[in-house]
């Protein structure tokens, strides 16, 4: 288990991470997502051991992690920006990555370079961007670790190579119970492989939770009312996240079990109702939008 408690981190002025707690389970993907400048990079950095925490632990299977190898040998760190030595090559980077990880798979490495079509002798500088999110995947899954730390890897990557990576993902999570912890903008890239999220904003935790059940307890009703004194008791007699209207058509975002919103809305009894499932990205707005992080204001 990955286990960051109440850490802080800032840089000068700038608070990054404003007390988190978090636990990622093991055999879990988990996906990291949040909004511009939430600190998902830094938050990355830090359960990755490169930065350490001003205030609170981050412990790997109840190790610190900061400044502690045998901690870092359980984890593999795929960055944003991604380091490759000048004028290095693949097998340079296999050299380096044996010497680090003592159970680095060479054998299965040169196995997929070459299912990827990537040369290990060509200079990796001269590779698209695409290529090096791959060549830091192979590198990723051979170094053979418990837990491994991706932030925004699939930008770059082409819609059949995503795929082929979310597949081998679960394969390492079926043979070897891979822990993959994914940071990613594209919540629709998350929304098909990930089994919890945390929720980033501004430095803190908006929610950590299993993706089903959060989909399970909020919901987006449609519905046409034209009396003030029933849209009054909807507002009241419901866990209401955001509202909006185009004359008498409204839609809700609404908490909570969808047999009780249901129940609720059979007895006011509107000209027209109903519910409709949320995607992660819709949860998210709603979430953030509550927050204060709203695209109309950005607008007007």
């Amino acid at each position: 288990m990955i286990e960051a408690k109440d850490i802080s981190k800032s840089f000068e002025k700038i608070k990054a991470i404003d007390n988190i707690s978090i636990s990622i389970e093991d055999r879990h993907v988990f996906g990291l997502i949040g909004t511009n400048g939430a600190g998902k990079s830094t938050l990355m950095r830090m359960l990755s051991g490169v930065l350490k925490a001003d205030r609170g632990s981050v412990l790997i299977d109840g190790e610190p992690v900061y400044d502690n190898p045998s901690a870092k040998r359980q984890l593999f760190y795929i960055s944003d920006d991604q380091f490759f030595f000048k004028s290095g090559t693949p097998k340079d980077m296999l050299r380096l990555y044996q010497a680090c990880y003592p159970g680095f798979q060479a054998e299965k490495w040169h196995e997929m370079l070459k299912k990827f079509g990537l040369d290990e002798k060509r200079k990796v500088n001269t590779f698209s961007k695409g290529m090096k999110k791959q060549l830091s995947v192979i590198c990723g899954i051979c170094a053979n670790t418990k837990y491994l730390l991706c932030d925004e890897t699939f930008d770059g990557l082409d819609p059949v190579m995503r795929q082929a990576v979310k597949a081998i993902f679960v394969k390492e999570m079926d043979e070897r119970e891979l822990t993959p912890v994914i940071a990613s903008h594209n919540l629709r890239e998350l929304e098909d492989i990930c089994e919890y999220v945390g929720l980033l904003h501004q430095g803190g935790i908006l929610l950590e939770k299993d993706i089903d059940d959060m989909k399970l307890n909020i919901h987006k009703l449609q519905c046409v009312i034209k009396e003030t004194d029933m849209l009054e008791r909807l507002k009241a007699g419901l866990d209401v996240v955001t509202l909006e209207n185009r004359g008498s058509l409204y839609t809700v975002t609404v908490r909570g079990a969808r047999e009780d919103i249901q129940s609720f809305m059979d007895r006011l009894a509107p000209v027209f109702y109903e519910l409709l499932p949320l995607s992660l990205e819709e949860i998210f707005i709603s979430e953030t939008e509550v927050k204060g992080y709203d695209i109309k204001k950005m607008l007007l």
